[in-house]
């Protein structure tokens, strides 16, 4: 199988804010990222340094000054990939204030470029002594992660000569190096060293650049010191990111800075596999997951629709590209089965299934035939969606035949062997499928929200026959997709809670925790009306809703913990999908509870939402406790503001059939203008308020609608 190498790339922020001085600062470009102490140094024994491919090339980074660590001041964030450390060194003999300031401007990509400039504010010229320490490691991302130690550290080999260093390690046929390089430095064992003289009141500077090298080639400096940041590749597709991105403006401030930041945090997350240029799609976020992951990419794709198309035609191409064809129990592969992640690591014995592509898990394959059909609601050329028409329906063979094990009509997963992932869904922590009293299911497990998925899988692969000219197989597949949620609510109700089950265990017994998994059942539509109104009771009950946002596990449940990954914290793409929910069946004053709290929350982490927060209630803690790992910014989390938009707007295009459904927005929304919303091949200016509806630039034949239309292509209709 042709596996992919991926080429970062990222989005400018246009307003840096200074971080806290007591914080990792983290720079991202597409899969690489750097990591490193306020002041810019990278200590080895933390879980800090550049990393290049899931690979950490560069373990240690430490800047002296006479001998002396630099203080730190603030630091700057600029793009994604760019920050600036300032510092101050300690104060020159028979002074009691520094007067020495370092900053050190850093941009990350496939290598890094360091640029420091040192500043004398003294009355007299500063006579210094700047030595910086290096070191690399070339530990595998997951050692670094989990705190393991680095087996093959020994092994490095480095080298100085005239103003490079240069470390390389050979692991099991695979070489990897790295040159760092910093004209008129001295270079010995681990250091660059510079002698110089900063007159009073003046300024020196240099370049340190950090050049990866792969099988002995070197890879080409990303950021080159002789030519302008703008003029870098990754400057200038961010540039373009920002070009292709429809100019929104929300009355509601905090809205406004959540759409901004994620805009950013978007374009930041973006790689590309380099044997195809042409297709964007969307890491799953940073620090640790900067890789392609099935679920993540295809759900963020969906929620991001609205503003980035492309981004979603990416992902379909290049998860067909890697669909499965043969038999693996090791990484789980099977035919027509939607990838779970990638990984490039030196070594991939620490990879789930020991390989670069693991496929354990049990909702990629049908939200991937989900997105094929959101894809042609959205203008799609149906000439490129015929094109994944044979991966759509290798996707759904997959489904009869290996994600409904027993034959039942649902999907269910048990892994392979003890190498792959226990728990196939979104809630992949070993601990997170139990029951109330706090035993944990057994597999095989049916998750309620994956026959969510199933159910519109079968509803878009309906509404694509339809497009394509075969109502035969329209009306089969819609059969099925009714089929699928009658039998869900037999199997899934539990009448005397007025909710459905999280899952089926091994034996058919409904796992009866209550979760919020049911809230994305709402999403995909494959609840019946009549039980609508109870599940929206269920998860605006003080148990679930924390007045932030949408706990995973409900108080009074045995294994809830608020400060867990799973077993109660919120997830902002949860919630944000269950309002979305709420609102297909109409529930909008339960709809705007939530999303007026995920905003809440959203002001809280300064306008940019995380992978997840703590789940304590707001009326005890008064703000959303921060998640210690969560990673920050990261895809998921990044599109929910725009799905939240989507939602309040009431956005439901289908280019095919020539509608647009767009409503009035609630009052605490306010005035909303929206210019170059992609449709077809064109783009719409849509401007809104509580009671108006205006859409310019729309095709010849196209119309607005207000109400659910009878085709099917209304996503709020509830069929």
């Amino acid at each position: 199988m042709d596996i992919p190498s991926f080429k970062p790339s990222g989005l400018t922020d246009d307003s840096p804010v200074p971080l806290p001085r007591d914080t990792v600062t983290s720079l991202v470009e597409g899969s690489s990222f750097c990591a490193s102490e306020p002041n810019g140094d990278i200590d080895s024994d933390q879980q800090q340094g550049l990393f290049v491919r899931d690979t950490r090339l560069i373990s240690g980074w430490r800047l002296l000054v006479d001998g002396a660590p630099l203080q730190p001041l603030a630091t700057l964030p600029a793009e994604p990939f760019e920050g600036t450390f300032m510092c101050r060194a300690a104060p020159r003999p028979g002074h009691d204030d520094a007067t020495v300031i370092v900053q050190r401007r850093r941009f990350v990509s496939t290598g890094m470029r360091e640029d420091v400039t040192v500043r004398n504010y003294g009355t007299e010229a500063a006579g210094l002594r700047l030595i910086l320490e290096v070191d690399a490691d070339f530990a595998d991302l997951f050692q670094v992660k989990e705190g393991r130690g680095v087996t093959h550290r020994a092994r490095v080999h480095h080298s100085a000569a005239g103003s490079d260093l240069q470390f390389w390690l050979e692991h099991e046929g695979v070489r990897r190096g790295v040159r760092i390089s910093a004209p008129g430095a001295d270079a010995a064992s681990r250091t660059l060293s510079f002698r110089v003289v900063v007159p009073a009141q003046g300024i020196w500077t240099t370049t340190i650049e950090v050049l990866p090298s792969l099988g002995g080639a070197e890879l080409e400096a990303a950021f080159p010191a002789h030519l302008p940041v703008e003029s870098a590749a990754a400057a200038v597709r961010m540039q373009s990111w920002r070009d292709t991105m429809p100019d929104i403006t929300v009355a509601n401030r905090p809205f406004q800075l959540a759409l901004t930041q994620s805009e950013r945090d978007l374009g930041a997350l973006r790689i590309v596999d380099l044997n195809h240029p042409e297709d964007d799609v969307v890491a799953a976020g940073a620090p640790w997951f900067m890789a392609l992951f099935g679920r993540d990419s295809l759900i963020a794709s969906w929620m991001a629709m609205s503003v980035a198309p492309n981004l979603a035609l990416g992902t379909l191409r290049t998860l067909a590209r890697m669909q499965g064809k043969r038999i693996d129990p090791l990484t789980e592969e099977e035919p027509g089965r939607i990838l779970h992640e990638v990984r490039v690591g030196m070594d991939l014995t620490l990879a789930l299934g020991g390989e670069s592509i693991y496929y354990g898990s049990i909702d990629s394959t049908p939200l991937f035939v989900m997105l094929v059909d959101e894809a042609a609601r959205w203008g799609a050329p149906l000439a490129e969606i015929a094109q994944l028409m044979p991966a759509v329906d290798a996707a759904l063979d997959w489904m009869g035949e290996y994600g409904d094990r027993d034959g039942d009509g649902f999907l269910e997963y048990e892994r392979r062997t003890d190498r792959g992932l226990l728990h196939q869904g979104w809630k992949d922590s070993h601990d997170g499928i139990s029951f109330a009293d706090g035993t944990l299911a057994v597999p095989p497990i049916a998750l309620a929200e994956v026959q969510g998925y199933a159910y519109g899988a079968y509803r878009a692969r309906a509404h694509l026959a339809g497009l394509l000219g075969d109502q035969v197989a329209a009306q089969a597949w819609s059969a099925r997709a009714a089929t699928m949620r009658a039998a869900f609510d037999t199997a899934f109700w539990i009448p005397d809670k007025q909710r459905f089950a999280l899952a089926l265990d091994r034996d058919k017994r409904p796992v009866d925790a209550l979760v919020s998994n049911m809230g994305q059942c709402l999403w995909t539509g494959i609840v019946l009306p009549e039980r609508a109104p109870a599940v929206a009771a269920a998860l605006l009950s003080p148990d679930l809703f924390t007045g932030f946002g949408i706990r995973t596990l409900g108080r009074g449940m045995a294994m809830h913990n608020p400060v867990s990954y799973h077993n109660g914290s919120v997830w902002p793409h949860d919630t944000s999908l269950a309002a979305s929910g709420l609102a297909r069946y109409g529930l909008m004053d339960e709809c705007l509870r939530v999303v007026d709290g995920l905003l809440d929350a959203s002001v809280a982490f300064g306008g940019r939402l995380p992978e997840l927060f703590c789940g304590f209630d707001r009326r005890d803690a008064g703000f959303p406790v921060p998640y210690p790992a969560a990673c920050t910014p990261q895809a998921w989390a990044a599109a929910a503001p725009f799905q939240l938009l989507r939602t309040l707007l009431r956005l439901d295009p289908c280019v095919p059939h020539h509608t647009i459904h767009v409503s009035p927005v609630p009052p605490s929304l306010g005035h909303v203008r929206m210019d170059g919303v992609p449709f077809a091949d064109t783009r719409l200016s849509i401007e809104v308020d509580t009671t108006e509806v205006h859409v310019d630039g729309l095709p010849p034949g196209a119309r607005v609608t207000r109400a659910p239309e009878d085709h099917g292509c209304d996503r709020f209709s509830p069929l």
